[in-house]
């Protein structure tokens, strides 16, 4: 058989006669689909191929993951901890800031039931002596704040102010052993003298002749008696009647509905100018102000 190229013809020769049977195939393939089958055979054929030709980069995409430094894991594990930490921080703040905005709305409902002006006033201090329940809330006599001035939080009468300074004012609370409130049975309107006991779930009613009519349930108002705490401000519920033979009173324990040793936001409660002045002449009245203050601002 006589070859196709001579071993005399030039390189040239041979590259034009390739690309004149290269285009006659794909004019042929072209116009008669006569190779399709053949081109799907050939990309079966040189899938091998370019499986080959793809592995060094998938080789060295695994080998890159594989090679990460120690370093880098613990660098990413610390800046995920840390990230998670600040979430978790602003969630327990989004927590308190809720409640707090509970609360809130708990004394503004209150303050909507009190008849006198009302200032609003934060608790910023505890005494420490776990025998005396004493705060010091963050109005004082700039606020005109005075002496004897109910404070009130959310469910009930809280305490009073026993000591004002400039800035801030010291508050007497209801269960303190020291603390009294005249109040009476809502429900008999039967008048008497509430006491503190050293706890702050519980109070007792003062020198309760037995042939009175009290029983568990029943709810203690203010009475207003004294002019210091305003009249009819929820004080507590009776929680135990007890009469013991032989004694002439009756023991009755009353659990304070204020939340004492709870409760951050307060308000204080100002009497009718009138009558704060019939019960301290000592106070300077500021009529534009509606509040008191003492005598040594005067000029």
């Amino acid at each position: 058989m006589k070859p196709i190229f001579s071993q005399g013809q030039s390189l040239v020769t041979r590259f034009v006669f390739l690309i004149i049977l290269s285009l006659g195939l794909l004019f042929f393939d072209h116009s008669y689909r006569a190779l399709q089958q053949v081109r799907q055979w050939l990309s079966v054929a040189a899938t091998p191929v370019l499986f080959l030709a793809d592995l060094p980069g998938r080789v060295w995409g695994t080998a890159s993951e594989l090679v990460m430094s120690r370093s880098g894991l613990l660098q990413e594990n610390a800046r995920l901890k840390a990230r998670n930490l600040i979430l978790e921080q602003k969630v327990q703040k989004l927590a308190s800031l809720t409640a707090q905005n509970i609360r809130l709305r708990e004394l503004l409902n209150s303050s909507g039931l009190v008849d006198e002006q009302v200032l609003v006033a934060e608790v910023v201090g505890v005494d420490p002596d776990p025998f005396r329940h004493r705060v010091v809330i963050n109005k004082g006599e700039m606020d005109q704040v005075y002496p004897g001035q109910a404070i009130l939080d959310a469910h009930g009468v809280m305490g009073q102010v026993i000591e004002v300074s400039p800035l801030s004012s010291r508050v007497l609370m209801l269960t303190d052993q020291a603390a009294k409130i005249p109040v009476q049975n809502n429900r008999t309107k039967y008048r008497t003298v509430a006491a503190g006991s050293g706890r702050t779930d519980r109070m007792e009613l003062l020198h309760i002749p037995v042939t009175e009519d009290f029983v568990v349930g029943d709810l203690m108002t203010s009475s207003g008696l004294g002019g210091i705490f305003p009249e009819g401000y929820p004080v507590g519920v009776v929680t135990e009647v007890e009469h013991t033979p032989g004694k002439a009173f009756a023991s009755i324990k009353v659990q304070p509905l204020a939340e004492v040793n709870r409760s951050r936001v307060v308000l204080l409660v100002f009497r009718e100018i009138k009558e704060m002045a019939e019960l301290n002449p000592d106070l300077k009245i500021d009529r534009e102000a509606g509040g008191a203050g003492s005598k040594e601002d005067e000029p």
